[in-house]
């Protein structure tokens, strides 16, 4: 009985063992025939988020679920976000997530993108090889993401239309300008100052994109604060008056209303322009020949004659205006002119001066307010009027409180404006070599940016109108060789003086 039993728990044990033993080389059999599967770790920003079957199959569900995004920039595809990456890996066995819990985890993390171009502009190029300035300069790059590069190209071609005029670009650029035969201009290039990079991206969506070349270009040239405003013409305005009223440059009022054609324009009462306060992202520079004909304004020559009374006075000689034919090149930055180059200047016809004999000469070192003396020489170009601008320096809206007179040429005279005394003989961080002058009659006169001073005059030397001070330059904040002219009355310059426009003296 005993026996039985025995031989029947060896055989269950047998049985057992048989079993654990076919089971171990089934299993190994299956292993050795069987491949592992391919799957797609999941990683944002370096971190395991899931794992996939297909990245095919994730990239596609991200499409389907933006076609707000494809709506509103225009674009075929939208892609997963910056820092998204998969991983292949092979596995028997993997725990896999479905492509919708996927996109909720990075759709709580990141912004998905489109395909695109970054446009970087570095305008701080500008500013090397410049004298030291000690007011801040604006030198930030700007970054801008658009879906097509030719979206940017089409943005600038505007803005050229913009600063050159539409028909006289087109002449431009189809190479059909009419030469130059006596007077006239001719363009000689139209490009960007600023240093500007391209690259293809994955822009995030929730960036400001620019699908669309008008909306870039208005960036382009008024900046983020696109501030216009209506202004209704009054009695009496000119395009200059309504200009400065509303502090900006004559030329931002005709990029603002381009039916003007010039400054010189009529306004009628009640009508509407547009007042545009510009904020160039960009710098245009125009580069053309001019050859025009100006008038060579006649001098007035004062002699005393002690042997007549106070106020009898005679004209001997009436003045005459002459005339000469000038040839500049001229650069032109946003519309504004920043530097000339005096090519020739040819005496058409010569300028008679004016010859008045007053009755007892009058005392040394006080000037006439009857009559000025022009600063320069004759074939000068007004680069910037008295009123408000953007400055070439800071790219900041500020009042130009003077004339800037070019054109006549490096080291050309300066020449004082009337009889008076030199109260300062000085160098500034921005007026660079600058003289003033009290005529001793109320009025004040400042001549900047020289070259040198004329050995001559010094602080306390009485001067005669026409006598020479100094020399053109570029010295302190300049982009050309030019004379910035001021003119103050009551006081002296930031001593009590009240600032002029300087035409006043002449007016």
């Amino acid at each position: 009985m005993k026996n039985d039993k025995f031989k029947e728990t060896l055989i269950y044990i047998l049985v057992f063992c048989s079993i654990i033993i076919l089971s171990i080389l089934l299993t190994s059999s299956y292993r050795k025939t069987t491949e592992p599967k391919v799957y797609y770790e999941v990683y944002l920003d370096g971190k395991v988020i899931g794992t996939v079957n297909s990245k095919e199959e994730l990239d596609n569900y991200i499409d389907s679920k933006n076609e707000m995004y494809k709506n509103k920039l225009g674009v075929d595809r939208i892609y997963s976000p910056n820092g998204l990456s998969t991983q292949k890996v092979l596995t028997y066995n993997a725990e896999v997530s479905s492509v919708a819990s996927i996109y909720a985890k990075i759709q709580n993390e990141k912004p998905f993108t489109i395909s695109g171009y970054q446009f970087t502009i570095d305008s701080s190029s500008d500013t090397k090889n410049k004298q030291e300035q000690k007011e801040e300069i604006k030198t930030s790059k700007i970054k801008l993401y658009i879906t097509e590069s030719k979206i940017f190209d089409e943005a600038v071609e505007s803005l050229f239309k913009t600063y050159v005029g539409t028909n006289e670009y087109q002449s431009y650029k189809e190479e059909t300008q009419q030469q130059i035969v006596t007077t006239g201009t001719y363009i000689n290039n139209v490009y960007v100052k600023d240093n500007i990079t391209i690259k293809k991206v994955n822009i995030p969506v929730t960036e400001k994109i620019y699908n669309d070349s008008n909306e870039l270009a208005q960036f382009l040239l008024f900046g983020e604060n696109n501030k216009k405003s209506d202004y209704t013409v009054k009695s009496g305005d000119t395009i200059d008056t309504v200009a400065f009223a509303n502090k900006i440059s004559t030329e931002e009022f005709l990029i603002s209303n381009p039916s003007f054609s010039s400054s010189k324009s009529l306004l009628f009462p009640g009508q509407k322009v547009v007042i545009g306060i510009t904020d160039p992202q960009i710098q245009v520079v125009i580069e053309k020949s001019v050859v025009k004909d100006e008038v060579n304004k006649y001098t007035t020559i004062e002699r005393y004659d002690s042997s007549r009374q106070v106020g009898d006075d005679e004209v001997i000689q009436k003045g005459e205006n002459g005339l000469e034919r000038i040839s500049q090149i001229v650069e032109i930055t946003n519309g504004n002119i920043t530097y000339v180059k005096p090519i020739s200047k040819t005496e058409l016809k010569p300028a008679t001066s004016k010859i008045i004999v007053y009755g007892k000469k009058q005392v040394s070192g006080v000037g006439s307010t009857r009559s000025w003396g022009w600063p320069t020489n004759s074939g000068y170009t007004i680069s910037s009027n008295y009123g408000y601008r953007i400055d070439p320096f800071t790219r900041r809206r500020n009042l130009h409180t003077g004339i800037d007179i070019s054109g006549t040429g490096y080291g050309s005279p300066i020449y004082a404006t009337n009889n008076g005394t030199i109260i300062t003989r000085t160098s500034h961080y921005s007026y660079g070599n600058y003289i003033i002058i009290n005529h001793n009659n109320g009025y004040y006169t400042l001549y900047a940016h020289m070259s040198r001073f004329d050995n001559r005059v010094k602080v306390g030397s009485n001067v005669t109108r026409g006598q020479i001070i100094g020399y053109v330059g570029m010295t302190g904040s300049a982009t050309g060789p030019h004379l910035h002219f001021e003119a103050w009355y009551g006081g002296a310059p930031y001593r009590g003086g009240t600032r002029l426009n300087p035409w006043t003296l002449y007016n």
